[in-house]
């Protein structure tokens, strides 16, 4: 198709077509159940606080990349509306092999007190998406949703396992080892940690955590997820193929699947030590040394289901179910990558950023990064070179949103993976000048941060700018799902419409209620109280509910 662009494309589609006319446009098309209409609000000022109903957020016009041009909402189409989740971070909390101890050091990435129910907290985020059905500001029915990884939080079995069923829908018995009674560091008596059953003191009750008799036993019976009643996608993050995120496999895997958990290290200085190894190579061999020595170790039920999975199991156990983006070209896990439709003219590319090298942070391979390039340019009729020079082709275009689990800023790991041994690892600043090559790129969306926050790629041609969009995680608060719409404005604009959600539960339950929204609700008031909880991950304005303006050449 020759001489097809962003803006013929655009007119091509028409409003009958690709497009679903806004009724009244001047109006929202409904704001229930969003962030729009209510919003969580702490009581108090201090201390353990309690959430309940808030005003919800105004929709921000954002024109850092294009002005917003009058009356643009009389002429606006819907071109595609879908939902994003991230870091679901499934969580098997009795397992053998994790850190919760080192957690005074390391934050709630070590530990966090809602850790028993993250199944139940993600599963309540299913169902406001149930509920909501479309796009809030354009009417749209969602197209689909995508998750942005860190899907599990330790790359257990049974953890993915769980996350399929909270998604795909089926009864969840959030429960390892023992089938009667939960072990873990929450009954161990020791004062580090948050005991909801016993009477003693600990350090979370002293932050105002109530005891709550029952709940552990609450958390690991069994449940029913209604699934989601849209196609969804899966994108892999770095909790999903190293051990605990952070450590390459092969160093402690038996240690998942035995009977001894440690709880904890007499001596403050290997705590210390052990932390290090999260983020410093070189101190990996001196941490492996001091866990396999042991510490204070609690013996617990052994359970096969807890072994780690590959990146090609991960891949494989998404196929029964229709693969959720995954074909049986990905299924030896080494290129855990792909493209997908999202709407008629709308494509979706799903990025693997994580190294198995380990660490948290990630990047991307010069393979990876070369077949993201041969993709765009596929369906772009203008891109630019690497010197910027223009280029024409006669091919049908597309509009292009990107998914990863890590953001731009946090890709600076480019020690080599083991996948690809001789492939150069590239970091978040190449991938950001590969996508300005392209104007039809119109997103970037991620997570791994926990927080929310939009960012503006700007360039001197103003239809190579794009938006990265980063949503907060779900097994931190703010507990968020993001809903992104986009819409022809019809004046050489798109819009991106970004609406947060959250978790269908009440914002308040009583603290005797053990049913299964009451634990989704309480798992949301833990998040809040964390006392690690992370600095501002809501974000501000700019990156809640937003209108997104993008120049369409």
């Amino acid at each position: 198709m020759t001489g097809f662009n962003r803006r013929s494309f655009l007119l091509a589609m028409g409003v009958g077509a690709a497009g679903v006319p806004l009724l009244n446009p001047q109006a929202m098309a409904s704001t229930a159940g969003t962030t729009l209409e209510v919003a969580a609000t702490p009581i108090g000022t201090s201390g353990y606080r309690r959430l309940a109903a808030g005003p919800g957020w105004p929709m921000v016009v954002r024109a850092d990349l294009v002005p917003a041009h009058p009356n643009r909402a009389a002429r606006r189409s819907a071109l595609t509306s879908f939902v994003q989740f991230s870091d679901m971070h499934i969580c098997d909390a009795q397992s053998p092999l994790r850190f919760e101890y080192l957690h005074p050091q390391m934050g709630s990435g070590a530990h966090r007190p809602q850790e028993t129910l993250t199944a139940q907290g993600s599963t309540s985020l299913v169902r406001r998406v149930n509920a909501v059905k479309k796009g809030p500001i354009t009417g749209r029915p969602f197209d689909l949703l995508m998750t942005t990884g860190d899907n599990t939080d330790n790359h257990e079995h049974v953890e993915l396992d769980w996350f399929l069923t909270v998604l795909n829908g089926g009864s969840i018995t959030p429960n390892t080892g023992d089938p009667a009674r939960y072990e873990g560091v929450q009954n161990a008596g020791i004062q580090t940690f948050w005991q909801p059953d016993l009477s003693g003191t600990d350090s979370y009750k002293a932050a105002g955590f109530p005891r709550l008799p029952g709940l552990l036993d609450a958390a690991i019976r069994p449940f029913t997820s209604p699934g989601l009643n849209i196609p969804w996608y899966s994108t892999i993050g770095n909790h999903d193929d190293s051990v605990v995120g952070a450590l390459p496999d092969g160093l402690l895997d038996s240690w998942y699947t035995g009977r001894k958990k440690i709880v904890g290290f007499g001596d403050p200085v290997q705590n210390a030590k052990v932390a290090q190894a999260f983020h410093d190579p070189k101190a990996v061999p001196e941490a492996m040394a001091i866990i396999a020595n042991g510490g204070v170790v609690r013996t617990v039920t052994p359970d096969s289901r807890r072994r780690l999975f590959d990146t090609g199991q991960f891949v494989r156990k998404h196929l029964p179910t229709g693969g959720h983006g995954y074909t049986e070209a990905n299924a030896d896990g080494v290129d855990v990558f792909y493209t997908f439709r999202m709407a008629p003219g709308v494509t979706g590319i799903s990025m693997d950023t994580t190294n198995l090298a380990g660490f948290s942070e990630g990047s991307i391979g010069l393979h990876q990064l070369n077949w993201i390039e041969k993709t765009l340019k596929r369906n772009s009729s203008l891109y630019y070179d690497w010197l910027g020079r223009p280029a024409r082709q006669s091919v049908t275009d597309e509009l292009f949103v990107l998914f990863s689990h890590h953001t731009s800023k946090t890709m600076g790991n480019v020690l080599p993976d083991r996948r690809r041994p001789l492939d150069p690892r590239m970091n978040g600043d190449a991938l950001v000048n590969l996508l300005h090559r392209f104007p039809n790129v119109l997103a970037w969306v991620n997570g791994h941060t926990h927080r929310n926050v939009i960012t503006p790629h700007r360039h001197g041609t103003p239809s190579r700018s794009f938006w990265e969009i980063n949503t907060a995680a779900h097994v931190d608060y703010p507990q968020h799902a993001r809903v992104i719409e986009v819409a022809d404005n019809g004046d050489g604009t798109l819009s991106l419409f970004t609406t947060l959600l959250e978790a269908e539960a009440p914002y308040q339950v009583d603290y005797d209620d053990r049913s299964d929204t009451g634990l989704a609700s309480l798992c949301r008031e833990f998040t809040y109280n964390d006392i690690h909880s992370r600095t501002s991950p809501l974000g501000t304005p700019l990156d809640r509910n937003t209108e997104l303006l993008v120049a369409v050449r």
